[in-house]
């Protein structure tokens, strides 16, 4: 029969490549080379078909102009990213020099874009030699199947993933403590914060791995030969089982938990935020005209109005949320698309995940990579104090020392 057939040639590719087949057992089951010359050639045909019909099955997937582009700005991404993270660690670097002193590091908010620079920072720095090695010193199409570089490819994925997943949760605690420091700076939750400051900033970098938990058991180095090199030589690459449960359930952690449910936060948040800023120029807009009230009350059908500009204070927190808004859209303009992705990689599962996610992968690097780099750029055109700061730090050592004591103390008491 033919389970017989299959049995005995698998169990004659079992043995060493120059024994040969037992003529006796082939003699006894009336088995010639023709028949094994045969059932090889069908089995041939059958893998051939296999194949021709999963291609068949995501034919159609994610074509168009779009991907065209995106292949090549692949072919450009190292020398991209890498110029991105020289920048972006340098930035950072100025970034935690300058939220480290004693007159910035006074208030929460400061300690957390400090923290979120330094987890910023190091996605930078593991990020250079990466795109260094497998963009640009290993050539187009060209793959370097070493079991060194697959564990390297390995670490690469956890550690990226780990510290990206940190500066989410650190961005989220930031637009929370925002909230509450607008919504009810007097409240009781405004004073929980304040106390289990070092807790609230803590809490990031311990669930992080453990939200990460899933990836490590769902990719692993996996070991294979080529059967049509003389040499065959082990190959290792990068493996998962798309198949798996557990690699479905990863999918929907990482897009839904890591990616989109913050996002949701950020979106509602931001939007109060929003709210609270038009709500300030709406009132310094009554209180344009202080020096003439009663003009100012006859347009506004006013009985009395405030004959005083708004306090210092205001000003100021308004310019400090203004900050902090401009931070939160430009993560969800970086992390939406990739919980996006994630999602629908989960729900359309092989086609979508194999035809469509790789040629976005370079894309999402690079969103991830600016949205790390530009908070220096932010803090210096946004930030008075900052600006005042970084000035004092590296150009002149007593540069502005009234003004620095002046906003340390607005600081203190408005943020």
């Amino acid at each position: 029969t033919m389970q017989d057939i299959s049995l005995n040639v698998t169990q004659s590719h079992m043995q060493p490549p120059m024994a040969a087949f037992n003529k006796t057992v082939l003699n006894d089951l009336h088995i010639t080379k023709t028949d094994i010359d045969k059932f090889l050639k069908y089995w041939q045909d059958f893998q051939k078909k296999n194949m021709s019909n999963q291609v068949d099955e995501c034919q159609g997937y994610c074509q168009g102009e779009i991907y065209n582009w995106l292949r090549a700005y692949n072919s450009i991404h190292g020398y991209v990213s890498l110029m991105i993270c020289i920048f972006g660690t340098i930035a950072n670097i100025l970034n935690i020099m300058v939220l480290t002193r004693k007159e910035m590091a006074k208030t929460p908010i400061n300690n957390i874009l400090k923290w979120l620079a330094v987890a910023d920072m190091f996605v930078m720095l593991e990020y250079i030699p990466y795109t260094s090695y497998q963009y640009i010193y290993m050539g187009p199409g060209e793959k370097d199947l070493s079991y060194t570089w697959a564990v390297c490819l390995l670490i690469h994925m956890h550690f990226t993933q780990i510290l990206h997943t940190i500066s989410i949760g650190l961005t989220v605690t930031l637009a929370v403590w925002r909230y509450v420091a607008i919504r009810h700076p007097n409240g009781g939750c405004a004073n929980f914060l304040l106390a289990h400051s070092r807790e609230a900033i803590l809490l990031p970098f311990i669930l992080s791995p453990i939200l990460c938990l899933p990836t490590y058991f769902v990719f692993k180095v996996r070991e294979t030969y080529d059967v049509d090199s003389v040499n065959q030589e082990a190959m290792y690459h990068v493996y998962f089982d798309q198949d798996s449960v557990l690699y479905r359930f990863n999918f929907w952690i990482h897009s839904v938990i890591i990616k989109l449910l913050p996002c949701g936060i950020l979106i509602v948040i931001s939007a109060i935020l929003m709210h609270v800023l038009c709500e300030a120029s709406r009132r310094r807009l009554k209180l344009r005209d202080y020096n003439n009230p009663a003009k100012y009350a006859i347009q506004l059908n006013l009985n009395e109005s405030k004959s005083k500009k708004p306090p210092r204070c205001d000003r100021r927190n308004d310019r400090t949320t203004l900050l902090l808004v401009a931070v939160l859209v430009l993560f969800l303009v970086t992390e939406f698309p990739q919980g996006l992705l994630g999602l629908l990689s989960g729900v359309m599962e092989k086609c979508f995940f194999a035809h469509c996610y790789p040629p976005f992968g370079e894309l999402m690097d690079l969103l991830a990579l600016i949205n790390a780099a530009v908070g220096f750029v932010l803090y210096g055109l946004m930030s008075k104090q900052f600006r005042t700061t970084f000035r004092s730090l590296f150009m002149k050592r007593h540069f502005g020392s009234t003004e620095m004591t002046r906003l340390t103390r607005v600081t203190t008491t408005c943020v």
